[in-house]
Formats: C-alpha cells, sequence, structure tokens
C-alpha cells in the first residue's frame, strides 16, 4: 500500500474542495429527521449534485457507471466531503453501498443497466431485506420462501431491521428458494420492487426516536425471475459478497467524523475545564491512536479491494469489530465530558451515543466477526 499522494491526487483534492466550496452554500436546509419524504427528496438531490460533478460512485469500476477511481482518490473523496460538512448518503446508503456494488460484482449486463444508473443519478432508493425475527446474526437460519412459478417467484414471509423500507423503490432480499438443501445452499438474493402487491411495510421506532427501520410483510409477492443476482440457491454465496462491502467500506466515511468528533470532544473537555483529568486526556490520547489506526486499516482495505477486482476481503470484519467498540467507547467519554447535556435528546452528541449502541449488532455482530477472524483469518478450528 502506498500512503503517497501523486500529483494528479493532489489536484483532485484541490478541485474538490473547490467544488465542495461552491456547492455547499447552495443546498436547502436540513428536513426533520422525522421527514422522511423530505429527506429522501434531500438525500437524492445530493446524490444527483455528485453525479452531476462526475464524482458519483468515484471507485465504483467504469462499466458499472462509476469513474474506476484510485483507493487514494477514493478516501481523499470522503475525507475532504466529511471535512467539509457534506451530506452523508443517507438514504441512498443501501443501493450506494450495499445493492449497486454487489449488482456491479454479480449482475448481468442487464441488471447493471437496469438498476446501477438510477442509483448513481439519485433516482432510485433500496431497502435492505436480510433480517427476519428467527434470523438475525444466524442469517442462514432465514425462513422467507420463495416458490418458482413460470417466469416468477412468489414469496411469503417477513423481515425485520429493513433500513429504509418506507422511501424505499427496491429491496435486496434474501429468500430460501429450496427448504431441502443445507441452510447456506439453499437461498437466492432477490431485487424485490417495493410496490409490489402484497408488500406491507411497518416501521420501528429506534431508541433514539427514529423510524430507519421497518418490518416489512410479504404475502405472496410476486418476482420476476430476471431479478435474481447470481444463481438459484447460490444466494449466500452472493450474500457475502454484499456483506464484505457493508463490512469493509460502508463505514469507511464515519471513521473520518470519528475523527472529527474526537477533535470536537477535546476542545469541549479544554473549555469545560475537564482537559485537567489526566485519566480523561489518556484515554482521548489512546482513542486518537485508535482511530488513527482505523483509518490505516480502511487505506489497506480499500487497496485490497481493489487488487482483488472491487470486492473487500476479510479483513472489513477485523476493521468491523475494532471500529465498533472504539465509536461506542468514544461516546461513553463524551457522556462523560459533557454530564448533563449528554441526556438531552435534542443535543446530537446524544443522538449519536444513542446510535453508536448498535454498532455491535449492525452488521453482523461482534461474536460473528470474531468468528469470522477466528476461522478465516487465524486459521482456528471452528467451535463445536
Amino acid at each position: 500500500m502506498d500512503l503517497t499522494c501523486t500529483e494528479e491526487e493532489r489536484d483532485f483534492r484541490a478541485r474538490l474542495r473547490e467544488w465542495l466550496g461552491k456547492t455547499l452554500p447552495e443546498l436547502p436546509a436540513r428536513p426533520s429527521p422525522d421527514d422522511w419524504p423530505g429527506r429522501r427528496a434531500y438525500d437524492l438531490g445530493w446524490q444527483r449534485r455528485l453525479h452531476d460533478a462526475g464524482y458519483a460512485g468515484l471507485h465504483w469500476p467504469v462499466d458499472a457507471g462509476g469513474r474506476g477511481a484510485t483507493p487514494t482518490q477514493h478516501l481523499i473523496f470522503l475525507e475532504e466531503t466529511e471535512r467539509a460538512g457534506a451530506p452523508y448518503v443517507g438514504a441512498n446508503f443501501v443501493g450506494l453501498l450495499h445493492a449497486g456494488p454487489t449488482i456491479a460484482a454479480e449482475g448481468t449486463a442487464e441488471q447493471r443497466a437496469r438498476w446501477l444508473p438510477p442509483v448513481l443519478r439519485g433516482d432510485e432508493v433500496w431497502c435492505q431485506g436480510f433480517s427476519e425475527p428467527g434470523a438475525g446474526s444466524d442469517l442462514a437460519s432465514l425462513r422467507t420462501r420463495a416458490v418458482r412459478d413460470g417466469d416468477a417467484y412468489v414469496v411469503t414471509g417477513s423481515k425485520i431491521w429493513t433500513s429504509h423500507a418506507e422511501v424505499a423503490d427496491w429491496c435486496e432480499l434474501l429468500v430460501r428458494t429450496d427448504p431441502q438443501a443445507p441452510r447456506h445452499r439453499g437461498i437466492s438474493w432477490l431485487a424485490l420492487p417495493m410496490d409490489a402487491p402484497g408488500i406491507t411495510v411497518r416501521p420501528l421506532r429506534t431508541l433514539a426516536g427514529s423510524t430507519e427501520f421497518a418490518e416489512v410483510f410479504l404475502d405472496e409477492v410476486r418476482v420476476p425471475v430476471v431479478n435474481r443476482v447470481g444463481a438459484e440457491n447460490d444466494g449466500w454465496r452472493v450474500t457475502m459478497v454484499t456483506l464484505s462491502f457493508e463490512r469493509g467500506t460502508a463505514f469507511v466515511g464515519e471513521v473520518v467524523a470519528c475523527r472529527r468528533t474526537l477533535t470536537r470532544l477535546a476542545r469541549t473537555a479544554q473549555a469545560n475545564g475537564r482537559w485537567d483529568d489526566p485519566v480523561l486526556r489518556r484515554t482521548l490520547g489512546r482513542l486518537h491512536g485508535e482511530f488513527g489506526a482505523l483509518w490505516r486499516l480502511t487505506q489497506w482495505n480499500v487497496s485490497e479491494a481493489q487488487r482483488s477486482g472491487g470486492v473487500p476481503g476479510t479483513g472489513g470484519s477485523v476493521f468491523k469489530l475494532a471500529y465498533s467498540h472504539a465509536r461506542q467507547e468514544l461516546y461513553d467519554v463524551a457522556a462523560e465530558v459533557l454530564g448533563a447535556d449528554s441526556l438531552s435528546l435534542e443535543e446530537e452528541w446524544t443522538l449519536d451515543r444513542l446510535s453508536s449502541l448498535s454498532y455491535t449488532i449492525a452488521a453482523g455482530t461482534s461474536q460473528i466477526q470474531r468468528n469470522i477472524v477466528a476461522e478465516r483469518i487465524l486459521g482456528l478450528p471452528k467451535g463445536r
């Protein structure tokens, strides 16, 4: 991994910084967290601006509609947009960071042509239909079934924690297409149109009061066979591609955000008299080192993905495990520094702290990540 920037990459940073400086002041006010139609429109509008300026899908392959940027350019983009306070992907999260990259890697030419341009342009939103009430961390236990009927699958079952379902146009959906096969081999990956008859979406309110998750109920929903990504019953392998993106590269922008938060926290401690506490200073110093190391690991993971054809490897599990716990500790320290102010739901710190509690569960629990690291990286035997 070469961490030095070329002249071309320095020029890229300068042009991006200039564009952000001109564009961000022109953005409309952010909508209320409870205004999901407004949030969808805001997030899609930002994505369209990125697209029109040539920054959408920066690191995607050129034949998938991206720019085929180098890993360093990708990381420069993440650094500069976060430091400038630019909008995050928001409602575009699943399409840009999960479903889109999976279709780019595993889809047919027709599927790539149908689904990738609308994601990059900011025309369509995707949600994720993986987890079920009885199949969360043990995802291979999913029971939503899809029965082949001519040129369609008839899907019945339910999903939970379906990110952005209430504003989504499409869902990356895991279904069981062969109940007799071993549980990892009877699964297929489908693109589900969210306006199909038989779909019921019931939003779930989180601890922070948001409703970015939902239950989704599927009652004999017909999904065209051409919407299957990968071969029938090969969905578990395709899912591992999706999860490698989710764990390996989907969080990289958040590392930059946490480093910025850590700086703000240190300044707050200096302003309110907490900086004299040597234990607090040591903790902040250690977290500074941890997030610096996580950024280097991010650089390595992105570079490794580039070398392997765009799909991140198992190093993403190392990152996900370490990042989840470091983020939680960061906001625990924030609560200590802020004192009573950290209890108000009106405070951004508080909402971020509540959100951090989910990170050791989302995208695969820490227990699952430890198993992956132990078995696939360290070569340890599987537990009984």
